[in-house]
């Protein structure tokens, strides 16, 4: 069980954050209803879960499908759950039907094993495109040059929606130099969505970049540290 003291840091720190996210989207195109705060729950008890909705948080973001499975029943249908995590094939069937958004689609193989395991359940799953803007090693995603590509070949399947887009800027002391990275995906994401109907989503940002994120044009980020710490 949560104390008061507990509670009252997250709160404060729930509170600290809109506030910035407001300020950074006065430098952006976006208004503060644009843009969607998925606090990232890995390791989270539900208890402190279950606070955040009472404060008015309602999409949840998980790293691993074990995970997501074990707090799945715990929250009822106004939940959103996102999927943000790498997500191997052999566990699709696991989220598909659960998550409101995969946003670590990195792969063709994954991507058609989505759409299979959609089409069985008869459902469309609505999905990111990971896109590895940096070009690191360590990380996932298909290469920028890739992503007109990819989306024409979703395109032919029947059971997933490629909604829009999303990264992982390196993790730099000083989140300025995360900026290249940001403008960089939104103009890939401006370019994509003038020829290819429903890109909507810009999942980038995180607790040490998230306010430059959104200055660069990012509608959703994905904060754990900054509303747990």
């Amino acid at each position: 069980m949560m104390n008061t003291s507990d509670r009252l840091k997250i709160r404060n720190n729930l509170l600290e954050i809109r506030q910035r996210i407001e300020a950074a989207a006065q430098k952006s195109c976006n208004t503060t209803k644009d843009i969607v705060l998925i606090a990232v729950t890995k390791t989270i008890d539900t208890d402190r879960m279950k606070l955040l909705v009472n404060e008015g948080s309602i999409d949840f973001g998980e790293n691993k499908v074990q995970e997501l499975m074990s707090k799945y029943d715990s929250f009822g249908e106004d939940i959103r759950w996102h999927l943000i995590g790498h997500l191997q094939t052999n566990k699709v069937k696991y989220v598909i039907g659960k998550t409101e958004l995969i946003h670590s689609v990195d792969s063709l193989n994954l991507l058609r094993e989505i759409d299979k395991r959609a089409h069985k359940l008869g459902i469309v799953q609505k999905v990111l495109l990971q896109v590895n803007v940096s070009g690191e090693a360590t990380k996932y995603g298909f290469k920028t040059s890739d992503i007109e590509d990819v989306i024409e070949l979703s395109k032919e399947m029947q059971s997933v929606l490629v909604k829009g887009l999303m990264t992982m800027a390196p993790n730099y002391k000083n989140p300025e130099e995360t900026r290249p990275v940001f403008r960089d995906l939104k103009s890939l994401f401006d370019n994509l969505s003038k020829k290819h109907f429903g890109m909507e989503y810009l999942s980038m940002g995180m607790t040490n970049d998230f306010e430059v994120a959104i200055e660069e044009g990012a509608n959703m980020i994905r904060l754990g540290t900054a509303i747990f710490r």
